[in-house]
């Protein structure tokens, strides 16, 4: 029955490349010629294979002249290789070259020793002829699938479908004709039914010549990085089953029972390298990173890789725990770290002061302190990583080579922490236009390569991406906070309304004072409200205070100690400051300024405050900066709120405060060229530091201090 079926498929295959190698010839040689890059051997390939298959119904597979006849075919399909992978399109390499040059020679001999040994001989040749058939069968094979393979990964992208399809055609022929030999050779008998099965398989990769003959498939055809990977997987399970079968039959022949030990040792390997795969996280990152090198144009899957990049910073992304994740900061360092491979990243945010802090982390290690002080860049590191757009190679710092983009000797003044912590491995700034928003540090992988072009210009790319997210979240909140100031004004009604209030009261007062200014009781009683229409009015008067300095407003050199000395005046009624002012200490700045921001961190100061606690200032010179610091011995403040909320508008810990002194504060300082660091802890009290330009750069740091203390 077997026999019977293998005629039938012997005479459609037969038909079915007789009718293809018709077509082809027919087919214009022009249109052919854009397709495939010798259309003319591609048809004397498919008229060779027609007359293989005939010779297979009538001599039947397995024979030595149907194995005459396949060394013909052998030859028109390697004569189609070498014009298809011998050109400037598709270069083949010098070992290639003579590969394919011995085995179109074994062939042309086998096919000529063939042929005159039948001829003189007829079947008495079959006993000894169809070894030396069968020997040079699986040279050819082995050779082809070599050619094959070298071909379609080194020249793939020059490739169009078509000329895929039929060298996967020669392929799969060749591999399956190569398998029934190794399996006869191993275990010393003809696999019968296997070779019964080829003239199906020959059927089998006929529409490959049909594609070819197509006006289909004019685009590059690539291998995905699954499919490609997976094959290597069961490429590698078919080596190790054939040098299992291959030791067993070694072992056979020298006797004893070394069959037996071969084998158990080879599980033993196998069930090794397995396990070892499975448990050890390295060693499959450094057998991805062998294959990405060695089978891969590119390392990165450009398509696969910007898809899962978008797709984490976009908001529909699950979590760790599967719900989504809101927050766009980890959502970044998360999208970076898992295009490098790396395991967890750092993401560090500006400060007030104008350093970068550690914001926010994905997976490293939880003995990093978010928002920590001791974990930042400092100004001169964020002005050079702004201006020179480097991605800095930490281990080419430690080493002094230079790397990722910048020279070996570059000073770039990265943070003696970074260095020393050696699990940091990449730091990628994260620019929108000129201007760095944030800077994430990513973690060294398990397996870590030495960063090229390539990975510059991904994470390059990247941090550009990442940025435009970054840069777009923050014009939202800024947008938002526009929105409840304009909700803020809306509040000013009821503020006016007050003020009305406050001006009818003191207008009456005034009237009743024609008629009862001589009265001692009336007199008391004026004084007690006036005292509290003032006070409400200069409440009134702070909360209206402009958000900015005026347009008219120009920078001078503006003495502090006067300053000081007016504010430790104005505050007398509510407490007494203790103020210490280095003498001469002048700032560059305007005055109006300067006394708002004082006047806010005062006030802030006394109400943090118990009413017998004293509020000092202090101005000194220091680090060629003027330095004010405002100290109470209030509540005090925990770390988070200071980063999270302190200088946020409306957020305030006080009963009816609208939250807007220590953020206008802050604006004022740094549109003045300065900043505002705070340094407090829960029940120990605040302090304040602002810090300003120095008018004079030459003043000296020791001189004389003068304290005043108001009355």
């Amino acid at each position: 029955m077997l026999t019977g079926l293998s005629e039938t498929f012997s005479v459609l295959a037969l038909v079915g490349f007789s009718v293809v190698a018709l077509w082809l010839l027919a087919r214009p040689k022009a249109r052919m010629a854009v397709l495939m890059p010798a259309p003319r051997l591609l048809t004397l390939a498919a008229a060779a294979t027609a007359l293989w298959c005939a010779a297979l119904a009538q001599f039947g597979p397995g024979s030595s002249q149907a194995f005459v006849v396949q060394t013909l075919r052998d030859l028109a399909m390697l004569g189609w290789l070498s014009a298809t992978f011998w050109s400037p399109a598709a270069p083949m390499s010098r070992p290639l070259r003579l590969i394919l040059r011995m085995l179109i020679t074994i062939a042309a001999l086998a096919l000529v020793l063939g042929a005159v040994a039948h001829w003189y001989a007829g079947a008495e040749a079959e006993p000894w002829m169809a070894p030396t058939l069968i020997l040079a069968a699986m040279i050819v094979a082995v050779g082809g699938l070599l050619i094959v393979d070298s071909g379609v990964r080194h020249a793939g992208a020059g490739l169009r479908m078509p000329v895929m399809a039929v060298a996967g055609g020669f392929a799969m022929l060749w591999a399956y004709e190569l398998n029934v030999q190794l399996i006869g050779a191993m275990t010393g008998k003809r696999a019968a039914t296997l070779i019964q099965l080829l003239p199906a398989v020959a059927l089998l990769t006929l529409p490959t010549y049909v594609v070819s003959a197509m006006d289909i498939g004019r685009e590059r055809m690539r291998l995905s990085r699954t499919a490609a990977t997976r094959t290597l997987i069961l490429i590698g399970g078919a080596a190790y089953l054939i040098v299992i079968g291959l030791t067993g039959a070694i072992a056979r022949v020298i006797g004893g029972d070394y069959a037996e030990l071969a084998q158990a040792a080879s599980l033993v390997v196998a069930l090794g390298a397995g396990g070892l795969l499975i448990v050890s996280a390295r060693v499959r990152a450094w057998l991805s990173v062998m294959i990405t090198k060695h089978f891969f144009e590119h390392r990165y899957d450009y398509r696969t890789e910007w898809t899962r990049f978008t797709a984490t910073l976009g908001q529909g992304v699950k979590g760790d725990e599967g719900e989504e994740d809101r927050n766009l900061y980890r959502r970044v360092a998360k999208a970076l770290a898992e295009l490098t491979g790396s395991p967890g990243a750092l993401l560090m945010l500006p400060t007030a002061g104008g350093r970068f802090a550690v914001a926010e982390q994905w997976h490293w290690p939880v003995d990093v302190d978010v928002g920590g002080d001791d974990r930042t860049l400092s100004l001169r590191s964020a002005f050079m990583l702004q201006e020179t757009r480097h991605i800095v190679d930490l281990d080419a710092q430690r080493r002094g080579t230079g790397g990722g983009g910048h020279a070996a000797g570059e000073d770039l003044a990265i943070p003696d922490w970074l260095i020393a912590d050696t699990r940091a491995w990449v730091v990628v700034p994260i620019l929108h236009f000129q201007r760095m928003i944030a800077v994430v540090v990513l973690h060294r992988p398990p397996v870590s390569p030495a960063l090229d072009w390539e990975d510059l210009d991904v994470l390059r790319i990247a941090g550009q991406q990442a940025a435009s997210y970054l840069a777009e979240s923050q014009s939202q909140e800024a947008l938002s906070e526009a929105r409840r100031f304009d909700e803020f004004n809306r509040r000013f009604a009821f503020i006016m309304h007050d003020i009305k209030n406050l001006a009818s009261q003191i207008g009456l007062l005034a009237r009743n004072a024609e008629r009862h200014a001589d009265k001692p009781e009336f007199r008391a009683d004026m004084v007690e409200t006036l005292k509290i229409s003032a006070g409400r009015l200069s409440d009134l008067l702070v909360r209206l205070a402009p958000r900015a300095r005026g347009a008219a407003a120009e920078a001078g050199r503006v003495l502090i100690e006067p300053i000081l000395n007016d504010i430790a005046a104005e505050a007398r009624s509510r407490r007494a400051l203790f103020v210490g002012c280095q003498a001469g200490l002048a700032v560059w700045a305007d005055a109006a300024s300067v006394r708002q921001i004082v006047q806010h961190l005062v006030a802030n100061a006394i109400d943090a405050s118990a009413a017998d606690a004293a509020v000092q200032v202090v101005a000194v010179s220091e680090q060629g900066r003027a330095r004010i610091d405002v100290i109470d011995q209030g509540s005090g403040m925990t770390r988070a709120f200071i980063r999270d909320e302190l200088f946020k508008p409306f957020v305030s810990t006080k009963d009816g405060g609208f939250g807007l002194g220590a953020f206008e504060a802050l604006n004022i300082a740094q549109a003045l060229g300065g900043a505002i660091d705070v340094e407090s802890e829960p029940g120990q009290g605040s302090s304040f530091t602002l810090w300003l330009p120095l008018a004079d750069a030459g003043i000296d740091a020791e001189t004389p201090m003068m304290k005043v203390a108001s009355q």
